[in-house]
């Protein structure tokens, strides 16, 4: 990611041509992944990445962030814009593609991490500076100063909307005439538009993003950048009582923080050393007595799941970050540099707290050349969505464009309980070079 100038959360490709000839990941991921759709193409958008799914199984919708291709000769958008659109399937059910993307957010703002309410499927959430970023010095993270790295721009919050389409086909008919009345009002005379413009759920000095919902719709994890010291922590925000509890504060950059399926654990990336090299991390919640001890106050137990090499000078250290917790909550699938800087890729990863780190099973679970990450899974854990620079390039371009891709989800038992540790099955390709 790069935008330590535009000040916006964006995906960058990498600075040389993916690796020719081109891997043969259909065969390398037949065994873990099925019936591939490229989901956003270059035509559509110069690059597109971080989506996630909507709550309902099978899936409908999905969240995403990206820049659209310019008309004729017009300058690219520096930051990118949010968008749902709605998922397609073939005669057999499985899904062949997306409908026409809703933009939703406003013109020339900065945008990230976009998420669906778990009960209102016509709510969701996203990080937003609502207008144009201004500042043009704002400290973020980098793995390289070149790569990958996102900027921290104040003004961004966690905002919300309500998208008409989505309520209107999935909003029970009670609350149908609510969701009207509230949409009338915050659009005024701008009807015909097809989602609420964002408002802020809450607003604090300093960047608030990297936003995730509890299964229940009540409480929001994020990013939080204390502003006087530029220090990237872990939050949660009750929606019932607007309050505010710090969870992991410890020096560095904490973020990408997730629920697990039971809400029990938090799963998120973190800098601890300063030295820009990722690792994942679990921690425990610990919650408080409200009547029903349900409330997250903080944090039990930490876990770090991914580690440095010893001795490595830490240019050559493996980055792992965005990770993200399958249904079944026994396993959680990152990306990670482990084959090379060149060709990040996915790979899954025991969840068990008890375990030493070293012993926690793991497997490579995307084999293509270029850029693989930012994984996610359906609510019925049966689909697989990520970026992904495998798909073709047009004429023009240089190199492939990041896209959204997705495939059905086939290892239904990838770490028995019976398996040991072992490393990842699939033989890793040269780095790349850049």
């Amino acid at each position: 990611m790069n935008a330590l100038v535009l000040l916006a959360l964006v995906l960058t490709q990498p600075s040389a041509p993916s690796i020719e000839p081109p891997i043969d990941w259909k065969s390398g991921e037949t065994n873990i992944l099925a019936d591939h759709v490229q989901l956003t193409t270059p035509q559509m958008f110069l690059k597109a990445g971080e989506s996630y799914f909507d709550h309902q199984s099978p899936p409908q919708w999905i969240i995403f962030q990206a820049i659209p291709r310019p008309a004729g000769d017009a300058p690219p958008d520096p930051n990118y814009s949010m968008y749902v659109a709605k998922l397609l399937r073939d005669k057999h059910q499985l899904i062949s593609g997306i409908d026409q993307p809703i933009l939703i957010s406003a013109p020339g703002s900065s945008n990230t991490c976009g998420w669906f309410h778990p009960v209102d499927p016509g709510r969701v959430i996203f990080g937003s500076t609502i207008t144009p970023p201004v500042a043009t010095d704002t400290p973020g993270y980098s793995r390289d100063k070149q790569r990958y790295s996102w900027q921290f721009p104040p003004e961004m919050e966690v905002v919300t909307t309500s998208i008409a389409a989505i309520a209107t086909a999935n909003t029970p008919a009670d609350k149908l005439k609510l969701h009207a009345q509230e949409m009338a009002k915050r659009l005024g005379d701008k009807s015909s538009l097809l989602a609420a413009p964002p408002i802020p759920l809450f607003s604090r000095p300093g960047y608030d993003a990297e936003c995730s919902y509890s299964s229940d719709g009540r409480f929001i994890l994020y990013t939080h950048v204390d502003p006087t010291n530029n220090d990237p922590n872990l939050w949660i925000f009750d929606t019932k009582t607007s309050k505010h509890t710090p969870l992991v504060t410890t020096r560095g950059y904490d973020g990408g923080p997730f629920f697990s399926p039971d809400n029990k654990l938090i799963c998120y990336r973190s800098d601890r050393k300063g030295n820009n090299v990722l690792q994942l991390f679990v921690a425990e919640l610990a919650f408080g007595d409200d009547g029903d001890g349900s409330i997250p106050i903080g944090i039990a137990r930490e876990v770090q799941l991914t580690a440095e090499t010893p001795g490595k000078p830490d240019a050559e250290q493996s980055v792992s970050w965005c990770p993200y917790f399958h249904p079944s909550g026994n396993l959680l699938v990152y990306a990670t540099s482990e084959v090379g800087h060149g060709n990040y890729e996915v790979f899954a990863l025991e969840v068990n707290l008890d375990k030493p780190s070293p012993a926690l099973a793991k497997h490579r679970i995307t084999t293509a050349s270029g850029f693989d990450g930012l994984p996610v899974f359906s609510a019925d854990g049966q689909t697989m969505m990520w970026t992904s620079q495998r798909g073709p390039k047009l004429p023009a371009e240089q190199r492939r464009s990041s896209q959204i891709w997705i495939a059905n989800w086939k290892a239904t038992d990838l770490f028995p309980a019976s398996a040991p540790p072992v490393a990842p099955d699939v033989p890793a390709p040269a780095p790349a070079t850049r």
